[in-house]
């Protein structure tokens, strides 16, 4: 579909007069201190640190062919279209309403995924705050659920109060982000003044082997551990003047999360040989053997975990106050029911798509619990909410090369070539994603499984759209 220059401006036009009734909460100190907290994942610098020496040629090729492309490419799309709703809006202008309605979903099924998983992680983060003795909190069904029914209520309450006070429970999960990397990345030079450590190297690196392995793990470092910067797009609307904000809060974002990542992982392998590192809770581990010899490692720990506790809840909570706004977007389209983009009288927030999204996230919480102790289970539903994240990124990087058709200035020749880079690097993730990582009974059964989950969600997701427009053109006939 080409949309001229014109059709853009009046469907730009049309989504800032709805954008008009919502506040204006975030600046650029907001937006960069969340992307800080919402791109940063602990368990990555496990993962990297099976890798040993060669995770710094790791990363730095994940930061080049996909962190740096995605930073160009949300920078770009997010100057020619700084639109509530964001990657939707960008997917509809870019293709057409299709596109746009399809990323959402995806976006939303992933969202209703990551955040069915809060229950079972409170339980999981207090039971090694607290210790053995509350080691029945993870296989008890009741308190799981209970834990997951009070942690998505928090949720909602945050999101229909609006982003005047989300935000600085973001602001804060950054904060703390940032000071527990700053202790991770500072031990190593404590235990070299102290005699506990021989030597540190945090640099020195080797080539990996080209193996389906490394491949799978470069994958993961890029578009696992990387993606997100598109998300503080969707909030546009509510942004200061977001064209300038998102592109400024990148640029001070990018590097500090670069750098996280590749110094955390330097300390992981300083402290913690190859074979012995835990991938679920690689930031105790390293603490615990890092401050041991100084008699202080169980009550640091325990900090830790409580202020990853906390991250991990705000991380929960960006990625849920954001999707709220897809189904609010997609009702001024009447793509849904205006029912979904009704503002509450106070806090100007969907409170509707909010209430919408809590239930369904508890709901998939519940069912989930069935499988909690089955590795391939969790595995299953982990691959497939990283493949619907991964579709979206397909789209993102497609509407530089063959998108909003009929506009110009076409892109310019760097940006296609950084939406190239990151479309393979999404690819890579997403077939290999299909998968499992761990040792199931049988490879090819469970590559059909999740293949069979995406594409029926999808459908579902496509007859809801073609639903709506049968109702759209019933009302218009009318």
């Amino acid at each position: 579909m080409k949309h001229s220059a014109a059709e853009l401006a009046r469907a730009e036009a049309d989504v800032e007069a709805h954008s008009a009734s919502l506040k204006k909460e975030l600046g650029v100190r907001d937006l960069a201190l969340t992307q800080i907290l919402f791109i940063i994942g602990l368990t990555w610098i496990g993962v990297a640190g099976k890798l040993g020496p060669s995770h710094v040629v790791m990363w730095l090729l994940a930061v080049v062919l996909f962190y740096l492309p995605l930073s160009a490419v949300v920078i770009w799309l997010n100057q020619l279209m700084p639109l509530e709703g964001g990657l939707y809006q960008w997917a509809k202008l870019g293709f057409n309403q299709t596109f746009g309605f399809m990323v959402a979903w995806n976006l939303w099924l992933y969202v209703i995924l990551f955040a069915s998983e809060l229950g079972f992680t409170v339980a999981t983060y207090l039971s090694y705050a607290l210790g053995p003795s509350a080691a029945w909190m993870t296989t008890s069904a009741w308190f799981v659920s209970l834990a997951s029914a009070l942690a998505i209520a928090l949720l909602a309450g945050l999101a229909i109060v609006g982003l005047s006070l989300s935000k600085w429970v973001h602001n804060a999960g950054g904060v703390f982000m940032i000071t527990i990397f700053g202790v991770l990345i500072l031990l190593p030079f404590l235990g070299l003044a102290t005699g506990h450590l021989q030597s540190f190297h945090p640099f020195r690196t080797e080539m990996p082997e080209l193996s389906l392995f490394n491949l799978n793990i470069l994958g993961k470092l890029a578009v696992g551990a990387f993606a997100g910067f598109e998300y503080m797009a969707i909030l546009a609307g509510e942004t200061h003047s977001p064209a300038r904000a998102v592109r400024r809060s990148v640029y001070i974002a990018a590097p500090i999360i670069a750098l996280f990542f590749i110094l955390g992982t330097a300390t992981m392998v300083a402290y913690v040989p190859r074979d012995q590192m835990d991938l679920i809770g690689p930031l105790p581990q390293v603490l615990r053997v890092g401050f041991g010899p100084f008699g202080i490692a169980a009550t640091l720990v325990t900090i830790a975990i409580l202020m990853t506790l906390v991250m991990r809840v705000s991380q929960i909570s960006v990625a849920f106050t954001a999707v709220t706004r897809l189904p609010m977007v997609a009702g001024w389209d009447r793509l849904l029911p205006a029912w979904f983009s009704r503002l509450h009288a106070d806090y100007r927030t969907p409170v509707n798509s909010i209430v919408v999204v809590a239930v369904f996230s508890f709901a998939v919480s519940v069912l989930s619990l069935v499988g909690v102790r089955q590795a391939e289970a969790f595995q299953l539903v982990f691959n497939a909410g990283g493949i619907f994240y991964g579709l979206t990124y397909v789209v993102m990087f497609a509407i530089p090369l063959i998108g909003l058709r009929g506009v110009t200035p076409r892109p310019p020749v760097w940006i296609r070539g950084a939406a190239w880079s990151g479309l393979l690097m999404t690819v890579l993730y997403i077939v290999l994603s299909v998968f499992p990582i761990i040792q199931v009974a049988s490879v090819a059964t469970f590559a059909l499984k999740i293949s069979v989950v995406i594409v029926l969600l999808n459908l579902v997701g496509v007859a809801i759209l073609v639903a709506a427009r049968r109702r759209s053109q019933s009302v218009a006939e009318v």
